[in-house]
């Protein structure tokens, strides 16, 4: 966190940083703005816990400032109390900053690059825009979800993923008991060898990283110049600004990165973004994870084309899918109103609170009588 006063006459400081900024001693407070609100990291799951976001809505109150909620993809809760409860104001703006254009966004269909006996983690479009952009001595970004390594069960026929029955979220695959599992509701099933939708055996667990992309691109493009940017890599003090300075002055031709990607930083150069497998995110087992893959998807493709024209190539198995549709049309209005009745008649957040309770120690008999107890 940052301060920075005016003058004297004026005696008015801004205070910036992170989330813990919102605990800032600041007086006579003025106004509240948090940029990215729908952003998780917002959130402090660790102590003191606390979620900056309802501090922020709290000060403001305490203060009689206002409370400025920033983003492109606002979160659906955020969005519906503005929209439908008018709590809070809705200003929209249509254009970028800088007036410049949105970049193109074309969806790839993984299973028929499968169909064509592309088995690369690349698809054909995405190997030749690479090409051209090196060529054009221009930089790619190359997005790979960090949870990419989170394993679900798909059928590589048609794309269908095995979800809770009661939950409509993936099945995780836990490798020790051998089955898959929801971890909302507690169900769980044998690991199935043929696709209930369609009757294929081509059932397939998914996971991939960043560190296999790597490899993948230096077998491709043996002469591009590339950074990788993940948790690994980002283990040192100030490696995390060296890297995207790196990038950004030395015109390495391709960053391969998670996450960290994503957020808001700005590379004149980068004329083309590709997302390796937008299934990563979107078969989360999680209810948000049609909201975060829109998100995500929205928020990556912003790094491409800043100030030239840009391109997106989004790979994935699920094309149809709606997150996936109104992402490439870059169009909030309508995913939300594909996501709202279904959290409706699922009884998900903004119609319902959920709340977890943890209970931990080391005799399980306890543990049960405790919880048995709560819920009384």
């Amino acid at each position: 966190m940052t301060s920075g006063k005016k003058s004297k006459e004026e005696k008015s400081v801004s205070s910036f940083g992170a989330r813990s900024a919102i605990f800032a001693p600041v007086q006579n407070l003025g106004i509240i703005i948090l940029d990215e609100e729908h952003d998780m990291s917002y959130k402090s799951d660790t102590t003191p816990r606390y979620h900056a976001k309802d501090l922020a809505k709290y000060r403001a109150e305490e203060n009689h400032c206002p409370l400025v909620l920033g983003s492109a993809t606002p979160q659906i809760e955020t969005f519906y109390e503005a929209k439908e409860t008018q709590k809070s104001n809705l200003y929209c703006l249509t254009k970028r900053a800088n007036q410049a254009d949105l970049p193109k966004i074309q969806v790839v269909d993984l299973r028929q690059e499968l169909a064509l006996g592309n088995k690369s983690m690349l698809s054909f479009s995405l190997q030749t825009a690479i090409q051209q952009n090196l060529q054009n001595k221009k930089q790619t970004i190359l997005f790979l979800n960090r949870r990419g390594y989170s394993t679900f069960l798909m059928c590589r026929d048609c794309g269908y993923v095995f979800q809770c029955r009661n939950c409509n979220i993936s099945l995780t695959y836990h490798k020790f008991e051998n089955k898959l599992k929801c971890h909302y509701c507690g169900f769980e099933q044998a690991i199935p060898t043929v696709c209930t939708a369609c009757g294929s055996n081509k059932v397939k667990y998914f996971g991939m990283g960043t560190q296999k992309l790597e490899e993948e691109i230096h077998t491709l493009f043996p002469m591009a110049t590339m950074l990788r940017m993940d948790i690994d890599t980002v283990t040192k003090k100030n490696s995390h600004e060296e890297i995207l300075n790196q990038f950004k002055e030395q015109n390495t031709d391709i960053l391969i990165g998670t996450q960290m990607v994503v957020k808001g930083h700005h590379f004149p150069k980068v004329t083309l973004v590709g997302v390796i497998s937008a299934d990563g995110i979107l078969n989360l087992e999680d209810y948000r994870s049609p909201e975060r893959t829109f998100q995500t998807l929205v928020q990556v493709a912003g790094r491409s084309g800043r100030e030239e024209p840009g391109r997106v190539i989004i790979q994935t198995y699920n094309p149809d899918h709606y997150a996936i549709m109104h992402s490439q049309n870059q169009d909030y209005e309508a995913f939300y109103k594909t996501e709202i009745p279904l959290r409706k008649m699922l009884k998900y957040p903004p119609f319902c609170d959920i709340i977890l309770i943890k209970f931990q120690g080391t005799n399980i008999y306890e543990l049960q009588k405790a919880a048995r107890h709560s819920i009384s």
